[in-house]
Formats: structure tokens, sequence, C-alpha cells
């Protein structure tokens, strides 16, 4: 249960409950029908629910929400009812059931063929089920999901789904608890330092730091170690993070834009006030890209600044900058870059009031899948295109003038990049004359 104490408290109260009944019937409290555990994938949903299970030694009944489904109008119906007689026959149990959102989705949205149809019954049974009516006494439903904004309002209202429990990637501290798990089986050289590790791993979820460690093993095995080291772990990181290395034969004009490129990026994050610190750039082809610039916070953030954001932006567009400034053209290695830059700038503009114009409200919906044109007037789209274009061309002006300004430190990190193809934190920053401002790691 390591990195989700707050999770692992919600549940433990459906844990005692089911030890022991008694003291709660005697106040007079009613058990939890459901408990629904929401959260991206990865995060260890399905491994908690077995984990209350144990804990509680009760019957555990696991199934996922596309087993119910068939093509023949009222099968899944009819398994869900066999489903929840087996666990009250046992009672008291706990019933699982992975991946709710196939069958839970809101009724009524479009008219698709009978499998639609199928998928309602077998919805409006799971509701019935879990209904007081029908004395289900003793049996608790556990579910998960990582689309909870699409459940049917009728699962989560009280009395069906009484609780929701947010299961997010695990903090720091969490992280480090993780991969002391999941390294246990593995030997590790004495300079890895796993919570140097967690640092630099913010937002990743538990299943991709098995992943981690795994990958860092195989390096091992490949390179004819007896144990893991540091720099198995480092580059299993960067394989997870930015992909595996290609064997890419560049000409040297392109590798010589490429060092621009990346040296841009990493210029204007060590330069940008409040940014993420560069980790390490490399123009070595990884994945989709020519070269990659690395930059993770020190401490894992919830809530971001505007300068912080306009940080962001300036630091994206820093590879085109830089092509500007020394080239005077720009080339379609740029793509990424402009696809994060949007993504932040329309949210700027348009979700969390950072722009005077458009003002304060939440103009487009999260949920960048939704047609532009059913979510606002025509006038406030074009306010917000306009904003987003003003906020874009002001970031993208300063960083031209920034690495004019600093064009030499622009040439030696480009030279340094052409000689070693990949520089880590402490010679980027040396090379660059940048001074790291260290805040306390602790954050």
């Amino acid at each position: 249960m390591a990195g989700i104490d707050e999770v692992a408290g919600e549940l433990s109260d459906v844990v005692d409950f089911l030890s022991n009944p008694d003291a709660y019937r005697r106040m007079g409290a009613k058990m939890p029908r459901g408990v629904l555990l929401s959260g991206p994938p990865g995060t260890g949903k399905t491994l908690l629910a077995r984990a209350v299970a144990g804990e509680a030694g009760v019957p555990f009944f696991s199934a996922s929400a596309s087993e119910f489904i068939e093509m023949i109008v009222g099968v899944g119906a009819s398994r869900v009812r066999e489903l929840f007689a087996e666990a009250r026959k046992v009672a008291p149990s706990i019933i699982f059931i992975d991946e709710i959102d196939t069958i839970g989705r809101a009724r009524g949205g479009g008219s698709a063929m009978g499998g639609h149809d199928e998928r309602e019954q077998t919805l409006n049974q799971i509701l019935t089920e879990m209904d007081g009516f029908s004395g289900s006494e003793g049996v608790i439903v556990l579910a998960a999901t990582n689309r909870a904004d699409i459940l049917d309002p009728a699962l989560t209202r009280p009395g069906r789904f009484d609780r929701i429990v947010s299961v997010s990637p695990p903090d720091r501290g969490g992280r480090e608890a993780i991969l002391a798990i999941h390294t246990r089986e593995i030997p590790l050289a004495p300079d890895v330092d796993l919570a140097q590790v967690a640092r630099t791993t913010p937002g990743m979820t538990g299943a991709e730091l098995a992943n981690l460690a795994n990958e860092a093993a195989l390096l091992a095995v490949k390179r004819g170690q007896e144990q893991v080291t540091r720099s198995d772990l480092s580059e299993a990181l960067e394989k997870v993070q930015l992909g595996a290395e290609r064997s890419l034969v560049m000409p040297e004009e392109e590798r010589r834009r490429t060092a621009y490129h990346e040296s841009g990026h990493a210029l204007l994050g060590m330069l940008q006030p409040g940014a993420d610190p560069v980790r390490k750039i490399t123009i070595v082809p990884r994945g989709r890209a020519l070269g990659v610039t690395l930059s993770t916070p020190d401490a894992d953030r919830y809530a971001y600044t505007e300068e912080y954001l306009r940080g962001r932006i300036i630091g994206a567009l820093g590879g085109m900058a830089a092509e500007h400034v020394v080239y005077d053209m720009i080339t379609t290695g740029s793509e990424n870059d402009l696809e994060q830059v949007t993504t932040i700038v329309r949210g700027m503009v348009a979700r969390w009031g950072m722009s005077e114009r458009v003002g304060r409200m939440s103009a487009l919906p999260g949920d960048a899948q939704q047609a532009y044109g059913l979510s606002a007037a025509p006038q406030t789209l074009d306010a917000i295109d306009h904003e987003m274009r003003r906020v874009v061309d002001e970031c993208y002006e300063e960083a031209c003038r920034k690495l004019r300004d600093h064009r030499g430190q622009l040439d030696d990190l480009a030279q340094a990049l052409l000689e070693n193809e990949t520089l880590d934190e402490a010679d980027a920053y040396r090379i660059a004359g940048v001074t790291r401002l260290t805040k306390d790691a602790e954050g």
C-alpha cells in the first residue's frame, strides 16, 4: 500500500466494517454499498481492491465490466444477477468490477444499435442489485475506472456508490516507497539513490515506476553486470520518458541545427526564474525526436503561477527561437514544442482566467476532444484566439531576445553538445555559465 496513505485510510473503514459489523449496527450506521476507485491508469486501483479483500478476510469476486457485454440482449443482466447471488450466499463479501465505465456510461447519449441497449440493461441490473430493496446485506461493491466523469449519475449517487475515492499518482515519498518495493529482488549498486530517482520522476504512477525498475534491470543484464547501477536507472528513465535511442545517421548540418535547437530549450530553461531545472540535454535521436532536453521540477507541483506557465512557453519555444536567431529559418522539428505551447496557452486564456480580455471564466471545457464551437459564443472564441496568439507572440519575442543577448552561452552549449552528444545537469549549467538556483530539495 506504498504511496497511497490517504486512500488506504478511506478504505480501512470498509475493512473495519466487514471485520466487525456489530459495532456499526449498534450505532445505526449503514455499511457503504459501493466504493468507486477513480484515478489515472497504473495508480494501483485493482491492487487496492484485492488488498481490501485480503485485509478483511472475506470472499472476493472479481469481474471486468466488459465480461458482461454480449451481442445477445439480456445476457449481461443475467450475469450480474448471478454474480450478486453468488456473493450474497457467502456474505459478507466483496464484488470488484474493473473498468466500470464500459457499462456505466451516462445513458441516453445517442442511439447505437443492439450493443448499446445491452449495455443499458446491464447497467440497470447493477443499479437494481445495489439498491436497498434487493436486500444485498453485507455485499460491498468496489469498482474501478479512469473515466469517472462519464459515469451515469445514478451510479454515483449515495446509496449506490456512496464513496468516490480518488487514487492519484504518488507523491515523492510514495514514489520512493514504491521504488523500494519494486527493487527488492534487484541487486542495487551502492551508488543508487532511490530518493534521487523519486525526485526526478514527478507524476509517474506505480505501474510506470515498476516498469522503470525492470528496464534498469534488463539494461544491467545486457551489459553483463552483477548489480544495477545509477547510470542504468538514469538510462532506463530516459528510455521510459523519451523513447528508445534510434541509430540515425544525420548529416552534419542537421546535427548542428539540432544542437542549437536543444541548446535554445536548455538555455532558456536555465535563465528563466522559477523554471524547472534542466536535467539532461542530448542530440541522440530518441522516439520521434531528433534531440531531447529533459527538465523536471525539484518538488511536486500542484498549482502553477502565470509566471511559471509563461516560462514553460518560453522554454518550449526556445528551440524554434534558436533556429530563427542562428539560421534565420525554422524547420519542422518544432512540431511537438508547438503542441505543448498550444495546450498551455489555451489553458491560461480559456480555463484559468489569466487573460484580462477573456476575463475570469472557464470558457472552454477541460476535455479537449469536445468541439470548440459548442462551448462558447463566437465572439468569445475570437477573443480566446486573439489572446492565445498575443501571449505566444510575446513569449516568442522574449525567447529570441534572450537568446540574442546570451548568444555566446548558446554557442558554447551547442558546441559542447556536438562534441559530447549528451550533457548531464552539472555539465550543462557549467558550460552555460549559469548558477543553478537550488531551492531546498524538500520544496
